[in-house]
């Protein structure tokens, strides 16, 4: 099995949705860079990164 740390990103911000509801948006940070530099320094080789915008409107959004 393998674990892999997730950054879902909206308007270039970790965020979760609560059941998938963009209404229902908790953010955790708003630097996603920062965050997978400390997922890193945990020992995590590897992020799942999602584009939640991009998802969205069908193009890359939060790349940068």
């Amino acid at each position: 099995m393998v674990i892999l740390p997730a950054i879902d990103l909206k308007d270039g911000k970790c965020v979760r949705l609560r059941q998938g509801r963009v209404a229902d948006m908790t953010v955790y940070s708003d630097d996603p860079a920062e965050q997978a530099r400390i997922w890193v320094a945990q020992g995590a080789a590897q992020l799942h990164v999602v584009d939640l915008d991009g998802a969205a409107c069908g193009k890359i959004i939060n790349l940068d």
